[in-house]
């Protein structure tokens, strides 16, 4: 099992970026697909994430609530994260997560397969 993630760059603030991680060695429809990240000196943190069994509910940090979108292509095994309004603070390293059987979507703990991470670096 594999997650590939793409789409990290460097941007100007208040830029865009798509962020995309195919996922192969199995499918992921009933997984719960997302994204964390760490910035340097801090911790690993929930960004969003897209829960697999329950239709289209997602979930968002409150620093990124409006400004990015997370969605998910259950046939390409895929999820994407658009990334809107981009200030230097959401300058991290960007993971691609997915689980199943979460209890507690920001605990990273609960994920099970995690890619490989891509850098996003955003100037002021």
């Amino acid at each position: 099992v594999q997650l590939q993630a793409f789409g990290g760059g460097l941007v100007q603030a208040g830029g865009s970026l798509r962020l995309s991680c195919a996922a192969s060695g199995r499918t992921f429809g009933t997984y719960s697909m997302g994204w964390f990240r760490q910035a340097p000196g801090k911790e690993r943190e929930l960004v969003a994430v897209a829960i697999g069994w329950v239709g289209d509910r997602r979930m968002y940090a409150d620093s990124v609530k409006g400004r990015f979108t997370i969605s998910r292509d259950n046939a390409k095994n895929t999820v994407y994260l658009q990334m809107n309004s981009l200030k230097p603070e959401d300058t991290a390293v960007y993971y691609c997560v997915a689980g199943s059987g979460i209890s507690s979507y920001s605990t990273s703990d609960e994920y099970n397969y995690w890619g490989q991470g891509t850098l996003v670096t955003v100037s002021s």
